[in-house]
């Protein structure tokens, strides 16, 4: 009897451990399954996360180039600083879409993740709210970008017409400067020629003891010269008179030390009126 007292022992106590086993690998079990839930759930909210920071981030970068732009916008024009503002704003323009793309991926990710985040989609929704006010702003900078790029051009047509127009005057004042100093220059030049008799008839200049009636005489045998600075005329001769007319009192015909003629022109204005052939005749 004891030992069969005994042995119905052993056996409740060989039952009683298997139940404890098979209760504790049941809870591990559920521990396990409980901790790879928390371990996705923690890998989900940290890929929102990532995403959420790199969002702001993105915002932040935004906002940086667009105050380089608006202050490169008030510099001085040139073209480094056109190009910073052009840089610039592609990196927004490119910065903005990525940003859009990533707060599409961070709404497509709360719709699909076991977190229900209702402060998380709000604070999605005010990043998409951010964006959006950066991109007006933005089009408001190309607008008035694009503005002051047309007055430029206008200004920049006016200046070109402006130059065209100095040039045209510069070039006009230029001619009438010269014809002016051509008219000057002519109303000022006279010709005088000296010689003797049979050489100024010969030259048709002396003609039956006219002077200068004839049309065709040599006008190249005479010498050219200039009313205002040629006073003084040498004949290189003993013996000169003066054929043509000009103004008594105007003019002196006196001799050199080696008794040789000479004119001296006291008043040119005077002496050149009647006419502008000077003829002298010499032996």
């Amino acid at each position: 009897m004891k030992k069969i007292l005994l042995f119905v022992a052993c056996v409740l106590g060989l039952s009683a451990c298997n139940l404890t086993g098979e209760k504790q690998d049941a809870m591990q079990q559920e521990r396990d399954s409980l901790q790879r839930i928390i371990n996705e759930k923690d890998m989900e909210l940290d890929d929102i996360l990532g995403t959420f920071n790199e969002v702001q981030e993105g915002i932040r970068k935004i906002n940086e180039a667009e105050g380089r732009v608006t202050i490169a916008e008030g510099s001085p024009e040139s073209a480094s600083t056109k190009e910073i503002i052009r840089e610039n704003l592609e990196f927004i323009q490119n910065a903005m879409q990525h940003n859009r793309e990533l707060i599409a991926q961070l709404q497509e990710k709360l719709k699909n993740s076991s977190i229900k985040a209702t402060k998380m989609q709000k604070t999605i929704e005010s990043l998409q709210a951010q964006i959006e006010t950066q991109a007006a702003r933005i089009q408001e900078l190309e607008a008035s970008l694009a503005e002051k790029d047309a007055l430029i051009e206008v200004q920049g047509n006016a200046i070109a017409g402006l130059s065209n127009d100095v040039a045209s005057l510069t070039e006009e004042n230029r001619s009438k400067t010269e014809k002016v100093q051509q008219q000057d220059k002519e109303l000022n030049t006279a010709w005088f020629v000296f010689g003797t008799k049979d050489e100024l008839k010969e030259q048709k200049i002396l003609t039956k003891g006219d002077v200068l009636k004839s049309g065709d005489f040599n006008k190249d045998y005479f010498t050219k010269i200039d009313i205002r600075y040629d006073k003084d005329l040498k004949f290189y001769s003993k013996s000169a008179q003066l054929l043509s007319t000009h103004p008594a009192g105007s003019y002196q015909l006196v001799k050199d030390k080696q008794g040789q003629y000479e004119l001296h022109i006291t008043d040119p204005q005077k002496f050149w009126s009647v006419s502008k052939y000077l003829v002298v005749q010499v032996k």
